[in-house]
């Protein structure tokens, strides 16, 4: 693929530079306000593998520019015309000047709190892995890690210092089952030993577009009112708060999505959530 081409749903393409199609990714995500300098440098260069992310401050951002020579898929919140955040427009250049920059948002459309799980889940869908550098407890890296594990993909985390809040969310991960990562030749001899064979499909085939109604912004502002009234520090189902608030189970779960990004929403076994706090 070569060249600038947009097109419509289910995927926006910007520009795509000629990667073989036997390249698989790694996807990268992690804590906004990072120490972690070398984030890159865990999967070194020249071992056959993109780097995707989401072209956020700290360990997206590091991540994008270790793999600008190697290769690099910049997947966007908002419309693939729309830089966020505004400091990063020289690497947005650059992304979209020589590698890949995809979102499934019409052109134009400025990012907003419910898109990035929207997004999240295409970082973690494409890729065969995702290493989580840094995560706090309540991080929203942690539900990219979910999204993954969902997604049947390999989920990789970098310890941390126990005293490092920045780190309980990957320490965690740790002790759930996620491999422990610290150091580049882990990470691809898991991959290697798991996916030995090629992404590419051996024979043509044709994907037929399935268009799932997502909920408008007018559905979501008048059930949000509803949802918080119904949650509080006890756990409660999911289904429970769907039954009684009487909307679809795509608006619940973007305003619970929206509660949980800020920090102020815990799951709990059995689909119960809780808030933490007062909202």
């Amino acid at each position: 693929m070569a060249g600038t081409k947009v097109t419509q749903n289910p995927i926006q393409m910007l520009k795509a530079a000629q990667y073989s199609e036997r390249m698989a990714e790694i996807s990268f995500s992690g804590s906004l306000k990072t120490k972690f300098a070398n984030t890159a440098k865990i999967i070194p260069p020249a071992v056959g593998y993109l780097v995707s992310s989401g072209m956020a401050r700290g360990i997206d951002t590091a991540a994008h520019e270790g793999a600008l020579t190697t290769g690099t898929v910049a997947v966007l919140a908002g419309g693939v015309d729309v830089v966020y955040p505004k400091e990063n427009q020289a690497l947005y250049e650059r992304i979209a000047k020589t590698n890949v920059v995809i979102s499934e948002m019409p052109v134009g459309t400025v990012p907003q709190a419910r898109h990035f799980p929207r997004r999240n889940r295409i970082i973690s869908g494409a890729a065969r892995g995702i290493v989580v550098i840094e995560a706090a407890k309540r991080s929203g890296s942690l539900i990219t890690a979910r999204m993954a594990l969902e997604q049947n993909r390999e989920v990789f985390a970098v310890p941390g210092s126990p005293l490092d809040p920045h780190a309980k969310g990957t320490n965690e991960l740790i002790r759930q089952g996620a491999h422990l990562a610290d150091s580049a030749e882990e990470i691809i001899q898991i991959l290697n030993g798991q996916f030995m064979s090629s992404l590419c499909e051996p024979q043509p085939f044709v994907i037929k577009e399935i268009n799932i109604p997502q909920p408008s912004s007018v559905e979501i502002d008048s059930a949000r009112g509803e949802v918080q009234k119904i949650l509080n520090t006890s756990p409660v189902s999911v289904d429970e708060i769907i039954r009684r608030c009487h909307m679809s189970p795509a608006v619940v779960s973007t305003i619970l999505l929206e509660i949980e990004l800020a920090g102020r929403l815990e799951r709990h076994p059995g689909n119960q959530v809780s808030i933490i706090g007062d909202l």
